[in-house]
């Protein structure tokens, strides 16, 4: 294991010594708020260095004792020189992970789009499933958790569903979810008994602003159209519902609620989060093997997980972890388990890829 780049460490505990000491003279509130973002940046870096110097001060203190050639000192050199290896070890190691590049989208709010895929209505129903999974997820956290857009399912669930879950560090978390999610059990339907296999699609995508990605006018189609529903009597008469077509990647968005307004909004919002999510990959495919050995690609055609019912199990196949309390993970309680297992697996792929190259 490489050691440490002291210099960098340096650098970073100066910086954060100047910009506290800038904040504590009265700037501008422009000022003020540029600072306080990037002082908000390093903290969490900057503390764990400082207790880390702090660890190493006194281990030479430690070892100082050791040769004095007192023979009650030595012993209480020795202990304390055993104390202190597994500890300043440890904090290298979490030093190591808080200095890997940062992933620019991981502080966004996320836009996530379910599909229902091969299964029919028990995929459908799947999808239901995962969405209010997602939802209890995001209440656990305290983010505020919207559906964007929605078109159910004949038997329940979704055909296919769009929601908006808005808190800080939304995507660091969620973004290991995209890709199928595949679910093995006896549907309601199904009089034999017999286990079904069918799956749902989750894409997740950062939500971006405008001054993110830039949409010219003139690359966008906006047609209005009459909004439909199921059963009939809450269709909207209006022609309500909202497309947008961006020429120039053939991407469609359509939002389908009762204000137009809202629709035009909402639209706008998913045709962001593609367009930069479509750039990011094609800025992730150039880059190089290091991007590919972390955990998922985004892909959202690759097998991630499944959720076994009789057996009452759940698989992430991407870091061969299983958890046997399906009845947990389901309902968002245990979702952590599984997400910082994947978040702990792409930071040790970061981190050998980083050897590697040094």
């Amino acid at each position: 294991m490489a050691a440490l780049p002291h210099d960098k460490l340096d650098a970073l505990e100066k910086r954060f010594s100047s910009v506290e000491a800038a904040l504590s003279s009265g700037p501008s509130p422009d000022e003020y708020v540029r600072l306080s973002k990037e002082y908000a940046e390093l903290e969490p870096v900057v503390r764990p260095i400082l207790a880390y110097q702090k660890l190493l001060a006194d281990l030479a203190s430690a070892e100082e004792l050791l040769r004095s050639g007192d023979r009650e000192m030595t012993a209480m050199a020795e202990a304390e020189i055993d104390e202190l290896g597994p500890r300043i070890e440890k904090m290298e190691q979490d030093i190591r992970v808080l200095l890997l590049p940062k992933d620019a989208a991981d502080e966004k709010s996320v836009i996530m789009e379910i599909r229902g895929g091969t299964g029919g209505d028990e995929a459908a129903l799947f999808a239901g499933d995962l969405l209010r999974m997602y939802q209890r997820y995001a209440d656990l956290k305290g983010w505020k958790f919207t559906l964007m857009e929605e078109s159910p399912g004949e038997v329940g669930g979704y055909k296919e569903v769009v929601a908006n879950i808005s808190g800080k560090g939304a995507y660091a978390r969620l973004k290991f979810e995209s890709g199928v999610h595949r679910v093995q059990r006896v549907p309601a339907t199904e009089a034999s008994g017999r286990i079904h296999t069918s799956a749902a699609t989750v894409a997740v995508l950062p939500e971006v602003e405008d001054i993110d990605i830039d949409i010219k006018g003139e690359d966008i189609r906006i047609d209005t159209m009459r909004s439909s529903g199921a059963g009939g009597q809450h269709v909207n008469t209006t022609d309500s519902a909202v497309r947008i077509t961006h020429l120039p990647t053939g991407i469609v968005v359509t939002s389908s609620e009762k204000s137009q307004h809202q629709n035009r909004a909402n639209a706008m919002k998913v045709l962001r989060a593609r367009l930069y999510e479509t750039q990011r990959e094609a800025r992730d495919s150039a880059r190089s093997e290091a991007r590919r050995e972390q955990v998922g690609s985004g892909d959202r055609s690759e097998r991630i997980r499944t959720y076994n019912f009789p057996q009452g199990r759940v698989t992430d196949h991407r870091i061969n972890l299983t958890l046997y309390k399906l009845d947990k993970v389901i309902v968002g309680e245990a979702l952590d388990e599984l997400i910082e297992a994947l978040i702990t697996e792409n930071q040790a792929a970061q981190l050998a890829a980083m050897e590697g190259v040094s």
